[in-house]
């Protein structure tokens, strides 16, 4: 009886292929997922926690520092939607990491490399590196998908945006991330009104998400008066209108209560 003949060694070492559309539906299925509050090392080697992140927006990017063109490209454009984000909603209104997933190579010295070459040196955009258990977890917990391959990995070009309280809220993907891509989600729960906000600070959050408009000619987001002077003008319009339609409702019905005929006899 002949037994089924061995593939070449070439053959049965290849790695498998990686499926784009199950990373997809694992980067989808995160959503709404608690992420959990590990520990990673910065550039200069110091413990960061993600809890330190907690109680405002944060988006979360994963590369490989040995990557030479779709992490650094990728970054590059995240950057300049992070840029257009915080003259929008405020420099201090959300926080940014980039954690390098490649745990044997991406260091505290390599994740500070990667920065200096992408031009980013905005303090509150943290380079952090982890151990590969670490990094395990996290992946899992956003859904980012990755595998090595003979180019280094292949893996799901995806930044993920998470709540204030740790939460997947959305993922963004693609190595040319537009900037409302980003900015968007970000407007969202940055200005979406919140159980303790008093009722001026709720009303001017509701103001700032409408008015605050993409202007695709700049590339920019602006307040947008004549949106908010629109809302005035019509709210004045309703405010008017129901004003006389009440006013001439209880001046009709005063008439039917007392018929001229009636008022006449009674002066007599």
């Amino acid at each position: 009886m002949l037994g089924t003949p061995a593939l070449p060694a070439a053959v049965s070492a290849q790695p498998p292929v990686f499926d784009a559309e199950q990373a997809l539906a694992l980067s989808q299925a995160a959503i709404g997922r608690q992420v959990g509050e590990y520990t990673f090392r910065d550039r200069q080697g110091r413990r960061v926690s993600l809890a330190v992140f907690r109680g405002k927006p944060l988006v979360i990017s994963l590369v490989y520092t040995s990557c030479a063109t779709v992490c650094s490209m990728a970054t590059r454009h995240l950057s300049r939607a992070v840029a257009v984000a915080q003259e929008a909603l405020g420099e201090g209104s959300f926080n940014v990491v980039t954690i390098g997933f490649d745990a044997a190579r991406d260091t505290p010295a390599a994740m500070a490399r990667f920065a200096r070459e992408q031009g980013i040196d905005d303090p509150r955009w943290r380079f952090l590196s982890a151990d590969a258990a670490t990094v395990a977890a996290l992946a899992r917990d956003l859904g980012f998908a990755y595998q090595a391959s003979p180019r280094g990995f292949d893996h799901v070009l995806q930044a993920t945006v998470i709540t204030a309280d740790g939460r997947v809220h959305t993922q963004v993907y693609g190595d040319l991330v537009s900037v409302p891509q980003l900015v968007e989600p970000l407007k969202q729960l940055v200005l979406g009104v919140r159980p303790e906000d008093g009722w001026i600070t709720g009303l001017g959050k509701r103001v700032r998400l409408f008015c605050t408009t993409y202007d695709p000619a700049s590339g920019r987001y602006r307040f947008d008066y004549s949106l908010f002077i629109g809302m005035a003008i019509g709210g004045l319009i309703v405010g008017g209108t129901a004003y006389y339609l009440i006013r001439e409702s209880v001046r009709a019905r005063a008439s039917s209560r007392h018929p001229a005929g009636m008022r006449e006899r009674r002066f007599n």
